[in-house]
């Protein structure tokens, strides 16, 4: 049975893949109450997609934007992200060299922001490697990330990224590193973020906490300045991996019962509304 929820509740970060769960994991998620979703396209190499040069991220960019289009007319309300995963600088690296891979990234995000110019997509996904690389490819990978904030300072619209594990050192390095872009500092969301919610709020990017046990009371206990998201990757080899597409709902509406509802319309509807420049209504 559909559970109706009295305020949005926001996904800020979900893969959708027709391969997998697809439209059933969407169904999952509108039936236990949610409304939204920040639509993340996956990775190129796990959709079998082999990048060589700039113009073959596009296959990914229409793949997420088609299915996008079918979330949307479930009920629930999709917005793309397209970007080019920092990942993809190591499987690059494994049949081209350092520069070019670099400049097929930084190809992939001019794409990508075409799409938001376009009004396809709400921002940008990018960010640097979450594992052990090289001190050149860490430049590099910084490098395609900074190129990513300058983007999104132009289009003055969000990045997401996907790094390494955080903490505050790691966030003062990448404000510092979105600071000189000049992009608006809340555009800038720190995608599968621990409930550091002062520490962002202190230097003006974003969270989206990942909404893991015990992660968002966490977060409230330092406010509301934060977002959602689940990171659920719809893969058939790792099914409910990272959390489920029901998790977000159903842990709102218990979460409500105890700090009530106008703290998650801040969270579901105020916040995304302000990092994405989007509407958010039910």
């Amino acid at each position: 049975m559909k559970t109706l929820a009295p305020f949005p509740i926001t996904d800020e970060h979900m893969h959708i893949d027709p391969r997998a769960q697809g439209l059933r994991a969407v169904k999952e998620f509108q039936d236990a109450g949610g409304t939204h979703i920040f639509l993340v396209m996956k990775p190129s190499w796990t959709l079998g997609i082999k990048v060589t040069r700039p113009e073959d991220h596009i296959a990914v960019f229409e793949e997420t934007v088609d299915i996008s289009r079918q979330i949307n007319r479930t009920g629930v309300i999709s917005f793309p992200v397209l970007g080019v995963h920092p990942a993809e600088i190591s499987k690059l690296l494994e049949y081209m060299d350092l520069e070019k891979a670099k400049e097929t990234m930084k190809g992939g995000l001019d794409i990508a922001a075409g799409y938001v110019e376009r009004g396809l997509a709400v921002g940008l996904k990018s960010g640097r490697p979450h594992y052990p690389v090289s001190p050149e490819v860490w430049d590099a990978s910084n490098e395609v990330m900074e190129h990513a904030f300058t983007l999104a300072s132009d289009l003055d619209c969000a990045v997401q990224l996907h790094t390494e594990s955080v903490g505050e050192p790691e966030l003062v390095d990448i404000t510092e590193r979105a600071r000189k872009t000049g992009i608006q500092l809340h555009r800038v969301v720190k995608h599968y973020a621990p409930p550091m919610v002062s520490v962002c709020e202190r230097l003006g990017i974003f969270p989206g906490v990942l909404a893991g046990k015990g992660a968002i009371e966490e977060a409230l206990q330092q406010g509301t300045r934060f977002m959602m998201e689940t990171d659920y990757i719809d893969d058939p080899e790792r099914p409910g991996a990272v959390l489920g597409p029901k998790t977000i709902p159903k842990r709102t509406l218990k979460l409500a019962e105890q700090y009530g509802e106008d703290v998650f319309w801040k969270v579901h509807k105020e916040n995304p509304e302000k990092v994405y420049s989007v509407d958010i209504e039910i």
